[in-house]
């Protein structure tokens, strides 16, 4: 089992012990919604890659995933959310193209797959370009989705003839891990940030006091 269905897996147990209420609640999902769209996730992940000329996609690495972030790109609170959004899944695809540039054209080579670092740092660009979970969430799925496009787009204008391949084996990972480090940071720094103002604020009428 990869490490993206092994992560599927265990956020299907963190949401099936209501761990992820609070996250769910700001991204516009239920728990059952999360359940069933994680389910989808796995299971499509395990189906076979659908054929369109140059181009496969997998259900659960692209198709489900991209249907999410159309739903919350909708669900989105401001229309300046929206293009915070779209703007940090381009910034974050350039990004993510342009670490990949840096490793070998071998992968096999390397000591790790550069697929969980592009994952990772996909998912950190995105928390602090995309602010909000759901922006962030979107720029993460599809930062990395778009990096590949642009890759594919690269060779094919210099000739080199290859399959684009959307949601499939690794590039799977890289999907929810990127998704889910953006989202997690969010929530992390997003607790953080309330409680040193909620601290501020508590502070606030004692320092009244001691001036009086």
């Amino acid at each position: 089992m990869s490490i993206g269905m092994i992560i599927l897996v265990a956020l299907a147990l963190l949401i099936l012990f209501g761990v992820m209420e609070r996250v769910l609640d700001r991204m516009a999902l239920t728990d059952k919604q999360a359940l069933i769209l994680v389910a989808a996730v796995f299971i499509g992940g395990l189906l076979p890659d659908l054929a369109l000329g140059p181009v496969t996609i997998n259900p659960g690495g692209a198709l489900i995933p991209i249907g999410v972030c159309i739903y919350l790109f909708f669900h989105a609170g401001t229309n300046k959310e929206r293009g915070r959004a779209l703007l940090s899944a381009l910034l974050t695809a350039a990004s993510v193209y342009a670490i990949g540039r840096f490793f070998p054209a071998e992968p096999e080579t390397m000591p790790f797959d550069p697929l969980i670092l592009y994952g990772l740092c996909g998912g950190l660009i995105a928390w602090i370009l995309g602010r909000s979970r759901r922006s962030a969430f979107i720029a993460g799925i599809l930062g990395v989705t778009l990096a590949d496009v642009m890759t594919s787009i690269m060779l094919w204008t210099r000739g080199i003839q290859q399959t684009l391949h959307l949601g499939s084996a690794g590039a799977l990972d890289a999907m929810v891990i990127s998704g889910l480090t953006a989202v997690l940071l969010c929530e992390l720094f997003g607790e953080i940030m309330e409680r040193i103002a909620s601290k501020s604020s508590s502070d606030a009428p004692l320092k009244g006091g001691n001036h009086a």
